[in-house]
C-alpha cells in the first residue's frame, strides 16, 4: 500500500509498474478536488483492501497494474468519490485478463470435482480473481448512480458471462468464499435485471431474470426467493408481453408457460411450496400477486387449491375462510362459498366479519330460496357497522333491498309480499339517498324495484340515470331501459335504445340486446325480421363457444351460460315457426336444443305447443308433463297443461285450478295465469265465481298491459 502511495515499482517488475495514487486514481483530476456526489455519505474504508493485497503478493509475488487500479476504485468507491472511482474501473483492461480469470475459475472447477488438494494453483490466484471481478461489479454501480444504466447492465453481464463460460455446469460448493468471490457473484446476478430494467430494455431484463434463476450460481434460498418475486412482479405488472423461455432442458411432458401470466402463476407456485417446506418465509405478497394472476387467468379453483394446501398458521383462519369463499363464489360454486362463510360467521370464528356478511348477502340474494337468510346477514351487516363506514353501509343497505325484493317472491299471500317489496323499496331509496344517487349498482336495483312493482315511470328516470353513470358502457343498462320501454308499449322507442346499445358494444356484449331486438320484432308482428335477428345472434354464440377452445378459462362457468342460452335461442326460433305453422322448420330448431341439452323444460313445452298447434292434444299433455318431470317449477308448462286439460274436459277439473295456483306461486306477475283462472272461474257460473272472474281478468289486463317483451330482472 506504501507503494501504491508512493508510486514506486511493485515486486521489482518494471513493466508492471503502478503509478502514483494521482496519476492512477485520477489523471486529469486532483483528489482534492474530487467530492462526493450529491446524496453520497463517506464510507469508512475497508481494511479488507490491505488484506487482500496482503494475500495476492505473497501468492503471486506482484500486485500487477489491473489489481492496483482495482484496490484503488475500491477505495475511491467506499470513500463516496463515484467519479473518481469510475475513472479507475475504467483504467482497468478486462479485455486482457480475461484469459487468466478462465483459466483460473475452471481449473478451481476442476479441482473442487477431483476433491484433489494437492493440485497445483493456477497462474492467476483466487483472490486476483475475485479482486477484479468486485471491480467490474463496483464500476457497474457507478455507472448506475450516474445514470448510465445500458452501461452499467453491459459491464455486469461481463462477470456472469466470465463465470458462466468457465463453470459451463454451475459454481461449486463454498466457490471463492475465502475471497468475497460468491458475494460478488451473487450480487451481480441480483443486479443485472435491475440495470437492464431501468435501461428500459424489457427483453434483456427477462433473459437476466430466466438466465438468474435456471443457472446454478450457488445461491443462497432467500437470495433466489428473492428473484423470483421480483420476476414475478415484472411479468404481472410492466405491460409488456415476453417470449415463451426456451427450455431445452425439460424433460418431454413437462409444463413450459407459453405467457406472462403463465410464467409468473409457476413462479408464484415454487415460492408457496418453498414456504409448505419451510424454506423461506412467509411473504403475503405472494399471495396477492398469484390471486391477481389467477384472477386475470380465470381459474381461481386454482388459487382455492393453494390456499387449502398453506400449511395451518401461514394465513388467519379468518382469511382463509374469506378468501376461500371469494375463489369459490367466482369459479361459480355459490353453495360451497357460502358454507365457507356460514363457517366464519358462526359464533366459534368470526360472527362480526362484515366482509363475510356482505358477501353471503349478496350470494343469498341470488337465490330466491335463500333471500330469507340474505335478509338475516344484511341486517346483521348493518348492525355491525353501526355508522363506521358509509360505502359499505350503503352497499349493506343494497343488499338487503335485493334480497327483501327476492324473499317477497315467496311470500303467501298478498299483504306479506307487500310488505316485503315496500321494505326492499325502502332499503333501496335509503342507499340511493346516502349516496346522493351516485352509485350505479344502487340506481340499477332502484329501477329494477321500481319496474317490478310496475312504478314504470320511476323505473325509466332511475334507468337513464344509470346509463348516464355509466357512461353507456353497461349493457344492463341499455336492456333494462328498453325493457322499461316495452312495458309502457313504447315498441318503437325500445327498439331505437337497442339500436343504440348494438352500435356501442362489441360483438361479444349484443347477446341479451339481440334477443330483445327479436322480442320486440315478435311483439310488433315482424317475424321474418325476428329470424334475421335470431340468425345474426346464433352466429355471435357461434364465435363466442370456439373462443372457449383458446385456453384461457371463462369466469362463473360461461361457457355452459351460453350453451345454455343457445339452448333458448333455438326454442325463440321454434315457436316463430309453429306460429307460422311451418312444423318441419319447427321438428329441426327442436332437434338442434337437443343436441345440445337432451334434457330441457323448455325444449319439451315448445314441443307441447306444437302439438297443442296441430290439434294434438293428448301428445301435448306429454311433453308438457315431460317439461314438469324435468323442472317442476316451470311456469309456462304448469300454464299450458292447465289449459289443455281445461280445453279436453267437459265439466270442472280441480287439476285445472291446482295447475294454474301452482304457476301463480312461483311467478306472481303471469298475466296468462290469471287470464285462465279467470276462464275457469268464469266457467262455473256462480254469482261468487263471476267476481273472482273478474277480479283476475282485471289482475291479468293490469300485468299485460305492463308486461315487458323479457323479465325485467
Amino acid at each position: 500500500m506504501k507503494c501504491l502511495s508512493s508510486g514506486e515499482p511493485l515486486g521489482g517488475v518494471a513493466d508492471e509498474t503502478v503509478p502514483s495514487s494521482e496519476s492512477v486514481a485520477t489523471k486529469d483530476y486532483s483528489a482534492s478536488e474530487l467530492s462526493c456526489l450529491p446524496g453520497q455519505v463517506n464510507k469508512k474504508p475497508d481494511t479488507g483492501n490491505i488484506e487482500e493485497a496482503e494475500s495476492s503478493l505473497r501468492e503471486s509475488g506482484v500486485l500487477n497494474y489491473e489489481e492496483a487500479r482495482a484496490l484503488l476504485g475500491r477505495f475511491e468507491y467506499q470513500k463516496g468519490n463515484i467519479v473518481a472511482a469510475l475513472h479507475v474501473f475504467e483504467g482497468i483492461d478486462i479485455g486482457s485478463v480475461t484469459p487468466k480469470i478462465k483459466n483460473a475459475l475452471s481449473r478451481i472447477g476442476e479441482r473442487h470435482k477431483r476433491h484433489s488438494q494437492n493440485h497445483a494453483e493456477p497462474p492467476m490466484s483466487i483472490h486476483a480473481v475475485g479482486l477484479l471481478l468486485e471491480a467490474v461489479f463496483l464500476k457497474a454501480k457507478s455507472l448506475q448512480v450516474l445514470e448510465r444504466f445500458k452501461e452499467a447492465a453491459q459491464s455486469c453481464k461481463v462477470i456472469l458471462d466470465i463465470v458462466e463460460s468457465s463453470l459451463p455446469k454451475g459454481l461449486p460448493d463454498n466457490f471463492g468464499a475465502e475471497c468475497k468471490l460468491q458475494e460478488t457473484m451473487s450480487k451481480s446476478v441480483e443486479l443485472l435485471p435491475e440495470l437492464w430494467k431501468l435501461a428500459d430494455c424489457p427483453r434483456e431484463t427477462i433473459l437476466s431474470y430466466r438466465r438468474a434463476l435456471l443457472r446454478h450460481w450457488n445461491l443462497d434460498a432467500e437470495t433466489i426467493a428473492k428473484i423470483q418475486k421480483e420476476f414475478v412482479v415484472y411479468l404481472l405488472y410492466s405491460g409488456g408481453e415476453a417470449t415463451p423461455p426456451n427450455l431445452r432442458s425439460q424433460m418431454d411432458g413437462s409444463f413450459v408457460p407459453t405467457s406472462n401470466i403463465e410464467e409468473a402463476i409457476l413462479l408464484l407456485m415454487i415460492l408457496l411450496r418453498k414456504i409448505t417446506l419451510k424454506r423461506i418465509e412467509w411473504d403475503p405478497s405472494i399471495l396477492d400477486h398469484l390471486s391477481f394472476a389467477l384472477s386475470v387467468s380465470g381459474d381461481l379453483s386454482a388459487l382455492a387449491n393453494q390456499l387449502e394446501e398453506l400449511l395451518p398458521g401461514t394465513i388467519h383462519r379468518t382469511e382463509r375462510y374469506h378468501s376461500l369463499a371469494l375463489c369459490y363464489y367466482v369459479a361459480g360454486k355459490d353453495l360451497v362459498a357460502l358454507d365457507l362463510l356460514r363457517k366464519l360467521l358462526s359464533s366459534r370464528e368470526d360472527p362480526t366479519h362484515v366482509p363475510a356478511l356482505l358477501m353471503a348477502s349478496k350470494i343469498c340474494c341470488e337465490k330466491s330460496s335463500l333471500a330469507e337468510e340474505g335478509v338475516s346477514f344484511a341486517r346483521r351487516a348493518l348492525e355491525n357497522l353501526n355508522g363506521r363506514c358509509n360505502k359499505l353501509e350503503n352497499l349493506a343497505n343494497c343488499l338487503l333491498g335485493v334480497s327483501l325484493s327476492a324473499h317477497s317472491k315467496l311470500a303467501t299471500s298478498d299483504s306479506e309480499r307487500f310488505e316485503r317489496q315496500s321494505e326492499a323499496l325502502h332499503a333501496l331509496e335509503t342507499a340511493g339517498r346516502k349516496t346522493e344517487m351516485r352509485d350505479p349498482v344502487v340506481v340499477y336495483h332502484l329501477s329494477l324495484e321500481y319496474a317490478e312493482q310496475r312504478k314504470l315511470d320511476d323505473a325509466l328516470y332511475h334507468a337513464k340515470c344509470f346509463l348516464k353513470l355509466e357512461g353507456g358502457s353497461n349493457v344492463k343498462g341499455w336492456l333494462l331501459l328498453a325493457r322499461i320501454l316495452s312495458a309502457q308499449k313504447r315498441f318503437l322507442d325500445a327498439e331505437s335504445v337497442i339500436n343504440a346499445a348494438l352500435d356501442q358494444t362489441g360483438k361479444w356484449e349484443q347477446g341479451d340486446l339481440l334477443r330483445t331486438k327479436a322480442k320486440l320484432n315478435i311483439t310488433q308482428g315482424q317475424l321474418k325480421s325476428a329470424i334475421g335477428t335470431y340468425t345474426q345472434l346464433l352466429a355471435v354464440l357461434q364465435i363466442q363457444s370456439k373462443s372457449f377452445g383458446s385456453g384461457k378459462r371463462p369466469y362463473k362457468d360461461n361457457r355452459d351460460l351460453t350453451r345454455n342460452f343457445e339452448v333458448e335461442i333455438w326454442h325463440d326460433i321454434a315457436y316463430v315457426y309453429i306460429s307460422l305453422s311451418q312444423w318441419h322448420d319447427a321438428e329441426v330448431c327442436l332437434s338442434k336444443s337437443k343436441a345440445i341439452k337432451p334434457y330441457s323444460a323448455s325444449r319439451c313445452h315448445a314441443i307441447g305447443k306444437m302439438f297443442e298447434a296441430r290439434g294434438l292434444y293428448k301428445e301435448a299433455l306429454k311433453a308438457f308433463r315431460d317439461a314438469l318431470d324435468i323442472d317442476p317449477s316451470h311456469v309456462l308448462s304448469l300454464i299450458s297443461i292447465a289449459v289443455v286439460l281445461r280445453r279436453c274436459s267437459y265439466r270442472s277439473n280441480p287439476a285445472v285450478r291446482s295447475f294454474l295456483m301452482d304457476a301463480l306461486r312461483h311467478d306472481r306477475f303471469s298475466a296468462s295465469a290469471w287470464y285462465n283462472l279467470g276462464l275457469l272461474h268464469k266457467d262455473e257460473g256462480t254469482v261468487s265465481s263471476l267476481v273472482e272472474a273478474a277480479e283476475c281478468f282485471q289482475v291479468a289486463n293490469f300485468l299485460e298491459e305492463s308486461a315487458p317483451v323479457e323479465p325485467f330482472r
